[in-house]
């Protein structure tokens, strides 16, 4: 095989370097799988390394089975070549030798989640801990103190704030799992490390076995990841570590990309080579890319090239809210696909999941596909399927599977078991859940969890009377302060962070839907939600909606980078570390795009109950998309961009009529006749059925119109673009 032509030089020479260390910074899109793959082979072929020897680690179960497959292709015995991720190597290993740890089998169960999650509520009623900050924090803590593989007792030292109580917690933890031949996920790395560490005999053995190793997406290691591989290769040291730390954006799950900087101080003597080239991206985009790396600091110095076109300028679009902003996005999405890209091939990024919604329901409107990449849609994310239960049971007292959903969320206390026994109570006594809570002073039932369905009742009274004198948007507000919904989220939590932002969104849903629907009520709105969730198939061929963090390693030919606005993108961070780390994320955001990047931002959006005005991100300047740059450390920075703009007069409602200039030649616009566009006209859509034209603009150059649906309410859009028939 004539590897010197089958890679660039900075490639080739990396790849025949095999001996000793080696550290490999590789630029987005620079290729670094052709590397690992095509040295793996290099081994084989030319060093007569057996494959069984070489252990490749990855950190993703897909990678490992796309590096498996190039490997068998490129080398005989290819297939020998052990390649998968550390967590399965791990597991692996500690099947073989599991003998040698005190209290395990080698039949032992690795926990999931919802497994460690049980155990950990039977501790806590153990120890007699209910206070929720302190359930949260003990957790959070277990799983630190595995991954940065430290010392409980130096782990308290250095956080004072938790009691005693937490090394009693971790202790009762492992003892559990013990007991019950079971570990969590870090167990896997932690007790095989432990093992290594503890038995020279094993660690002889596995050093035996494997004598090269190579280790993917380095600047996404935790410490005991760091820790692992270093004492897995201190007998040959033929360790090859490939990554970005530009890419590194795990830090809040413990990934450091100071592990590429630690490997060259523990190894002072490693080869060191950097991928540059990238086979992704435009020349424009790659300037774009590199004009906003620049400004972190803890990085290698790297600058991306690539050798194709200039490219498409990259677009920047100001927006004035956010339904303005999914306008512009989708009508430009439907621009592009008139010019031939395939709906797969665009994706729109975004760093909150939070800010999905409109555009979610902008592509449902204009009938574009589309699937939420490596999540939920919005109505199917789990607090909003709680909070929208709550709304359900308030209309409709026979839904028992609402109602379960409501009666410990928030937390109140009231177990599954306590559940179980009062769906058996209402069964037995051919009546629905709710009215057994409204009247749990009559029955049979223990007195602590009848006090609890007590304050329940209270809550439920309320509410309706509150629903009975307010307006819809005005009582869901009130629902969600007089439930403590909001409040039972850990704003400094990311998880949570989301989560809250997520409720705020659903208020924003129903505040719209109000205001489009005039005398609407919960079920209308209900019966919308459902229906418009229910319309969309995941079918893989539409417009990908992700995170900036669920779309690392993909590519697409065109990127829309949406919500580029200061406490969104970036997050407000005080720290300069997690400031670096945004804007890791938004290099990882434009380096998705390969032909065309376009980004948006919002002048004002509806965050936290209320319209707000919206600086436009730090990034944009840094992208040299916008010219001045704002004082963040001005007290009036918020009004620094759009001098002169009256927030009061910014109008916040969706009865705009927007016009965009598309390219007229490749978008084909729907034949109508425009004497139809009148108050009155019935008209069908594909998916939301027939509704009748209640408002239009005679001017509009998009020929804009309110339509009210039989099945969704109100809803405005383009006759131009939108898929709208006329009926006769």
């Amino acid at each position: 095989m004539d590897y010197k032509n089958l890679l660039n030089e900075q490639q080739y020479e990396a790849c025949v370097c095999t001996e000793g260390p080696v550290l490999v910074s590789a630029g987005a899109g620079s290729g670094k799988t052709r590397l690992l793959t095509h040295r793996i082979a290099y081994l084989i072929t030319e060093c007569g390394v057996p494959a069984q020897n070489i252990l490749a680690i990855t950190f993703t179960n897909k990678a490992a089975g796309e590096m498996k497959d190039r490997v068998h292709k490129l080398a005989p015995n290819g297939d020998l070549v052990t390649v998968c991720t550390i967590h399965s190597f791990c597991a692996r290993m500690l099947r073989t030798y599991c003998s040698f740890i005190p209290g395990y089998k080698d039949n032992f169960t690795i926990y999931s989640e919802t497994d460690t999650n049980k155990l950990f509520r039977d501790i806590f009623k153990t120890m007699n801990i209910s206070d929720e900050d302190i359930k949260s924090k003990f957790k959070n803590a277990i799983s630190y103190v595995k991954n940065e593989n430290m010392d409980i007792d130096r782990y308290l030292s250095l956080n004072r704030s938790l009691s005693n109580d937490f090394k009693n917690f971790y202790l009762s933890y492992q003892d559990a799992l013990i007991k019950n031949n079971a570990m969590d996920f870090d167990d896997l790395l932690l007790n095989f490390y432990t093992l290594l560490k503890t038995n020279k005999d094993v660690l002889t053995s596995v050093q035996n076995k494997y004598t090269y190793f190579s280790v993917d997406e380095f600047q996404d290691t935790n410490q005991l990841q760091y820790d692992l591989v270093k004492l897995l290769a201190s007998k040959t040291q033929n360790l090859l570590i490939v990554g970005d730390e530009d890419q590194s954006i795990y830090g809040w799950r413990g990934a450091s990309a100071g592990n590429m900087f630690a490997f060259l101080k523990d190894y002072p003597n490693a080869h060191v080579f950097k991928l540059e080239e990238n086979y992704r991206s435009t020349k424009n985009i790659l300037e774009r890319a590199n004009k906003i790396i620049v400004n972190n600091h803890n990085r290698m110095d790297k600058q991306l090239f690539t050798s194709n076109d200039e490219g498409a300028d990259v677009v920047y679009y100001p927006a004035y809210n956010e339904t303005e902003e999914a306008d512009y996005v989708v009508r430009s999405i439907i621009s592009k696909h008139a010019e031939g890209i395939p709906y797969n091939e665009i994706a729109i990024l975004m760093r909150l999941n939070a800010l999905s919604r409109s555009f979610e329901e902008k592509l449902l409107t204009y009938n574009i596909p589309h699937i939420m990449y490596n999540g939920f849609k919005f109505f199917e994310r789990a607090e909003i399927k709680n909070v929208l239960a709550y709304l359900t049971a308030m209309v409709n007292p026979t839904d028992d599977v609402s109602f379960a959903r409501i009666i410990n969320f928030p937390k109140r206390g009231i177990g599954d078991t306590s559940i179980n026994k009062l769906v058996e109570l209402a069964k037995v006594n051919q009546t629905s859940l709710k009215a057994i809570v409204m009247d749990c002073e009559h029955q049979v039932l223990p007195n602590a969890l009848k006090t609890k369905l007590l304050e329940l009742k209270e809550l439920f009274i309320d509410l309706e009377n509150q629903m009975a004198n307010s307006q819809m948007y005005d009582f869901f507000t009130y629902m969600l302060s007089r439930t403590g919904i909001l409040n039972s989220y850990d704003l400094n939590n990311e998880d949570d962070y989301e989560h809250y932002l997520n409720i705020n969104q659903l208020a924003n849903s129903v505040k719209e839907y109000e205001e489009n629907n005039q005398d609407a009520t919960i079920i209308d709105y209900l019966q919308s939600v459902t229906l418009s969730s229910s319309m969309d198939s995941d079918d893989g061929k539409g417009v990908v909606i992700a995170t900036v963090h669920g779309a690392k390693g993909l590519e697409f030919d065109t990127v829309y980078v949406v919500g580029c606005e200061e406490k969104i993108f970036p997050i407000s961070r005080d720290d300069n570390d997690d400031l670096e780390e945004e804007r890791r994320l938004m290099y990882v955001a434009v380096t998705r795009a390969k032909r065309q990047l376009v980004l948006t931002s919002s002048s004002s959006r509806f965050m936290y109950g209320k319209t707000e005005y919206s600086p436009k991100s730090r990034f944009l300047y840094e992208l040299d998309l916008v010219k001045d740059r704002v004082n963040l450390n001005n007290s009036s920075y918020s009004n620094y961009y759009n001098k002169g703009v009256d927030m009061n007069k910014l109008q916040t409602g969706t009865n705009k009529t927007f016009n965009y200039t598309f390219n007229k030649n490749t978008v084909e616009k729907k034949a109508f006749d425009p004497s139809k566009i009148k108050v009155g006209a019935k008209v069908a859509h594909p998916k939301f059925g027939d509704g009748v034209i209640t408002e239009f603009t005679p001017n509009s150059s998009n020929h804009c119109v309110k339509i009210k649906f039989d099945s969704v309410g109100e809803k405005m859009l383009s006759l131009e673009y939108a898929p709208i028939e006329f009926k006769d």
